[in-house]
């Protein structure tokens, strides 16, 4: 198969799209355990990316919206945070209960609110409930350093104590989930929460809102909807909230962390990626194609972990990219209502739309070697076709900034220290992938990435057992597992003194 045999990509269009209007949330911030109006008239459109239709309006929220909400996570969280581990426990498991229950409302609000196809949906919404269903048992385990004499006559104790109040601040690709990577730590850790959702992707967090009222303590929860620069930015600089965590781009991570540096509160960032899947002379070539092929285009692209940047030894680079190519070639492109074989849906967003386009068109300006893909798709909705970019030159700016789209690129490699050097000279360092058979480098490889997650032979494999977050300028702090209790917590020492 030549690179001219593949076959051009179309929109798969539904004529039947099942509709969310009658499941959709109350208007309005979520705040002490009810629906409220907010402080401004003013509200934000929010776009189905597959039709461009208006799937409704929510509120704008303003700095006295978010004030109000922490004055009721305050509140709330000294109660919350007196309760016992068990306690804690069973209301996630009551949260994953509630998903479980209501997964088929999840998964038609997330489609319809980000375009997702519906196997992606699904997993979303399957990842979410596991993840509150880990931190219930999870909250139950935390380990310390043992209690004993560590001077003489004095008996020292670590307590692992709630932080207060957290604010949080979710991007809009994984919106239901990424809502879960966050609430499920932090309310198992004892702390209350001000949460705001994406203006672009706020109703199934809003939706979940809704279908905990009443059955969990008022107030622990809390959302606002509205703008980063706004209710984020106050959200940030708010002398009660103790700790800000937000997932999302490096410039809304530097902005968030310089003012929460003002009062000197606690940061947590998991912000964006660019990840090299590094592809050595050896590896099962059409095993590392599949991989990416997955990896690099799941949620169309749209995913800081996503395998987006190839680097392939030039002795198979040829190959490998014939594999990928052919890979790529299979991939279905529609609306989340038009089978369940479609695998990639539209850009979020208009302008996150454009500026994909952009970058296709800088590659091409560039000279850049499209093997597949490369255009826009006509017709309504943000679709963009899945493309690959081989024989990119180091250094090309396509391959070392984060796209954010179903765009793959190739580069080549002539030898070990390079791929290494190649792969670290990246800004972000959030996830990357070695591709070998080589037991040795297997083990000795990721070693030498500066990268908080690597993958040998896979992609984008998660598990709420073990940590995610990044170096660099992906940020700091940890998703999942034990250590992001460790990150919504603080430690205390109490030493007393029985020598007198």
């Amino acid at each position: 198969m030549t690179l001219t045999d593949i076959k051009q990509f179309t929109v798969r269009r539904s004529s039947s799209e099942q509709s969310c209007a009658g499941i959709l949330p109350p208007a309005g911030h979520f705040i002490g355990g009810t629906f409220v109006p907010g402080s401004s008239t003013q509200l934000i459109d929010v776009v189905d990316p597959t039709t461009e239709q208006v799937i409704t309006s929510v509120q704008a929220g303003t700095a006295a919206d978010v004030d109000v909400a922490v004055e009721a996570a305050v509140a709330a969280q000294k109660s919350w945070g007196a309760t016992t581990p068990k306690e804690r426990s069973e209301v996630l498991t009551l949260i994953a209960n509630i998903i479980e229950d209501n997964r088929e409302a999840f998964e038609l609000i997330e489609s319809a609110n980000t375009g997702k196809p519906r196997t992606v949906a699904e997993d979303d919404v399957s990842s979410a409930i596991d993840t509150f269903r880990f931190m219930a048992g999870a909250s139950r385990t935390l380990t310390s350093m043992a209690g004993g004499d560590y001077a003489t006559g004095h008996t020292s104790v670590i307590l692992r104590e709630p932080v207060g109040v957290v604010g949080v601040i979710t991007p809009w690709n994984y919106p239901l989930l990424m809502a879960a990577w966050k609430i499920a730590p932090i309310l198992a850790a004892g702390n209350s929460i001000v949460l705001k959702p994406s203006e672009q992707t706020p109703l199934s967090t809003l939706k979940l809102a809704e279908l905990v009222a009443g059955r969990i303590p008022d107030g622990i929860l809390n959302v606002v909807t509205g703008q980063g620069r706004t209710v984020g930015q106050r959200l940030a600089e708010h002398p009660d909230i103790a700790l800000i965590a937000l997932t999302g781009s490096v410039v809304s991570g530097q902005a968030v962390a310089e003012t929460a540096g003002k009062s000197v509160k606690r940061v947590h960032l998991e912000l964006g990626g660019k990840a090299p899947v590094v592809v050595f002379p050896d590896a099962d070539l059409r095993a590392a194609a599949a991989g990416v092929r997955n990896a690099g285009f799941w949620n169309a692209g749209q995913d800081c972990g996503a395998a987006c940047r190839v680097l392939v030894h030039e002795s198979v680079a040829e190959e490998f990219t014939e594999h990928l190519v052919r890979e790529v070639g299979t991939l279905v492109v529609g609306a989340p209502g038009a089978g369940d074989d479609v695998e990639i849906g539209p850009m979020i967003s208009r302008p996150h739309f454009e500026r994909v386009k952009e970058s296709l068109a800088e590659a091409k300006d560039a000279g850049l070697q499209v093997a597949i893909g490369g255009s826009a798709l006509e017709g309504t909705g943000y679709f963009i076709e899945p493309t690959v970019i081989s024989n990119v030159p180091a250094g090309a700016h396509i391959a070392t900034h984060e796209i954010f789209g179903p765009v793959v690129t190739i580069e080549s490699f002539s030898t070990t220290d390079e791929a290494i050097t190649r792969a670290n000279e990246s800004p972000y360092g959030l996830s990357a992938s070695v591709w070998t058979r080589d037991s040795s480098l297997s083990l000795s490889i990721p070693k030498q990435l500066d990268f908080g997650t690597v993958w040998v032979n896979s992609h984008l494999v998660l598990a709420c057992e073990v940590p995610w977050g990044g170096f660099k300028g992906s940020g700091y702090g940890r998703d999942l597992s034990l250590y992001a209790l460790d990150d919504y917590s603080r430690t205390k020492h109490v030493m007393i003194n029985h020598s007198a």
